[in-house]
């Protein structure tokens, strides 16, 4: 059972539009006062060309009144246009900000959902791509879109109507060529949106080369491997210019042609104008108003250029968005689900099988066994035999191929998901600190926590000794993934996150096996103390370790060989003691 990584194909723009749904009100006011805006640069030379075809043949003083008078009139239309303007830009762009962080937030959200099965073939700087670049483009769209149609609707039928009623001739010159504008403008259309979606395809490969290295920068430096970095950011950086070259290529072609065809309008009514004023047929003042309509007709055309380039960037980056929020995730919860309470531990597996999402082999083949509650269990084999598998179907980090998992009676799939996890404990060899300060990482385990029980948890873990002789002790800064903190310190605060955590079953996947040897006893330390009246499941690569479990399970491909206390094992002769021959 893998992701389920449908893709939406089609265009859903009742779900695009849903996003303006809570700021309905404030939406509704930017459209107005670009209306309004718009419609101002339209009345504005209507007065102008009542001033020079009437105003200006009344007697001097009569004149002069009413010019001061329209004059003050159009003052206050600037006013009203300068003050719609503000509005659009403080309060859309904040309508704009805030979709943009409730689509942060459901993208987000939704990266919690979705399983391991989903992260084992993503690269994290593409999933950071979606979250950050892809989603300013959007809320770019979602705001200036609907005000950019608006505002140039009204101005080019406004104009066009006022311009047929000034010359009609001179209006169906204007108007000849838009036809041939929008086919144009439509041809390099559908290559735009191919060419910016295929930009940000590439630049999602480069976040994600720049987390790999950045992630990585002590193995990269301790091969002395920068110029290889480089080498192969280099090329990520080369095929990113690639597709930019395509796209300014096509952008150029739209922009000039788009161009050169509002020149055409401007150069087309001069000339028809010309002729039409050698035949008398208008005078000067017709032809002085009709070029400040000419402006408004045409400036929708330029408007229309930017947002063409505006829509393809935004909805390239809607697509990406919604291809992440249809993926649904392959772990779910039940209707109702159950919320286990005093768990005990108890774990059945009943014929559990599984294999990974793309692979048809099974890595776990018809596993049988039962754990009682305080049992400790060890895990070994050799590399890929589905040890740390096993254990990663326990918490339902993914699904069973082929039958179930139970906790005290309980097929897990029926648990509520967040309840399963609480009552599971996991230590891992590989361990994950986040930036902060100690306190942080451990009250990770507890959020909430009084600062008494995490020094407790802490002391429990053998952790407290090295913790205050820390600069700050607790409240001591670590660095990202604990980088300023030794693996032996890194692991005990991890056993100290769990002891807080207080879980009925706990989880070891190897978590000594990467220690100097005087770590790897204060921690075994811990997790003995830990693992007390628990029950618990060690991943073992140093046998040693585990030689006082209850039971030893041996597996091999083909799943549990041999089972028993390190003393039978050794008895029997078997895989189990040709390992630990090898390893001793």
């Amino acid at each position: 059972m893998g992701c389920d990584k449908s893709r939406e194909n089609k265009m859903d723009w009742k779900q695009f539009f849903s996003y303006y749904k809570p700021y309905k009100k404030i939406f509704a006011a930017d459209l107005f006062f670009a209306f309004l805006g718009a419609a101002v640069t339209l009345i504005i030379p209507l007065i102008v060309r009542f001033i020079t075809k009437t105003v200006i043949y009344q007697e001097t003083a009569a004149a002069t009144r009413t010019i001061w008078i329209l004059t003050f009139v159009m003052l206050g239309l600037v006013a009203v246009e300068a003050l719609s303007t503000m509005f659009i830009t403080y309060y859309g762009h904040m309508m704009g900000a805030k979709m943009e962080a409730d689509m942060r937030q459901e993208i987000f959200g939704h990266y919690q959902k979705l399983s391991f099965s989903f992260y084992d073939n993503e690269k994290v700087g593409q999933l950071l791509s979606r979250i950050t670049s892809d989603l300013f483009e959007i809320t770019e769209l979602l705001h200036h879109g609907p005000e950019d149609v608006v505002i140039s609707l009204i101005k080019f039928i406004g104009s066009f109507v006022i311009l047929v009623n000034i010359h009609g001739t001179l209006a169906l010159t204007a108007f000849a060529v838009i036809p041939f504008m929008f086919l144009y403008a439509l041809y390099f259309n559908r290559r735009m949106k191919r060419a910016f979606k295929n930009n940000r395809a590439n630049i999602a490969k480069i976040n994600a080369g720049i987390e790999d290295n950045l992630s990585g920068i002590r193995v990269v430096k301790s091969f002395a491997n920068e110029e290889l970095e480089i080498k192969k950011f280099r090329q990520g950086n080369q095929d990113f210019l690639a597709s930019k070259r395509v796209s300014y290529r096509y952008m150029g072609q739209f922009h000039s042609g788009l161009g050169a065809f509002t020149t055409m309008i401007t150069i087309l009514v001069i000339a028809m104008a010309s002729i039409l004023m050698a035949k008398r047929e208008i005078t000067t003042d017709v032809l002085v108003v009709f070029m400040m309509y000419v402006s408004n007709f045409t400036e929708p055309v330029k408007k229309l250029i930017n947002f063409t380039e505006q829509f393809q960037n935004g909805i390239s980056g809607y697509e990406r968005f919604r291809e992440i929020i249809s993926i649904h995730p392959d772990i779910k919860e039940c209707e109702n689900p159950i919320i286990p309470k005093n768990v005990k531990g108890e774990i059945v597996f009943e014929n559990v099988s599984f294999h990974y999402e793309d692979a048809e082999q099974n890595v776990l083949e018809g596993i049988h066994m039962q754990v009682k509650a305080g049992d400790y269990i060890a895990l070994v084999g050799t590399s890929g035999t589905g040890k740390t598998t096993l254990c990663s179907l326990i918490p339902r980090f993914y699904e069973v191929t082929q039958g179930c998992i139970r906790l005290d009676g309980t097929d897990i799939r029926k648990m509520s998901l967040k309840a399963l996890r609480q009552n599971i404990g996991i230590v891992q060899q590989d361990v994950y600190l986040f930036g902060g300060t100690v306190l942080d990482n451990i009250s990770y385990g507890k959020p909430g926590a009084s600062r008494e029980e995490i020094i407790q948890a802490a002391i429990n873990a053998n952790a407290h000794e090295f913790i205050e002789g820390l600069p700050e002790g607790y409240d001591t800064y670590i660095g990202q993934r604990g980088v300023k903190l030794s693996g032996g310190q890194k692991q005990r605060l991890s056993i100290a996150r769990v002891f807080l955590k207080n879980p009925p079953i706990l989880i070891f996947d190897e978590a000594t096996s990467a220690l100097d040897n005087e770590s790897e006893r204060i921690v075994q330390e811990s997790l003995e103390k830990l693992s007390k009246n628990r029950t618990t499941f060690v991943i073992a690569h140093r046998l040693s370790t585990i030689r006082n479990a209850q039971r030893i399970l041996v597996l091999t491909e083909q799943g549990i060989e041999e089972e028993g206390s390190h003393e039978e094992l050794m008895k029997k002769g078997g895989v189990y003691a040709g390992l630990y021959h090898m390893i001793q």
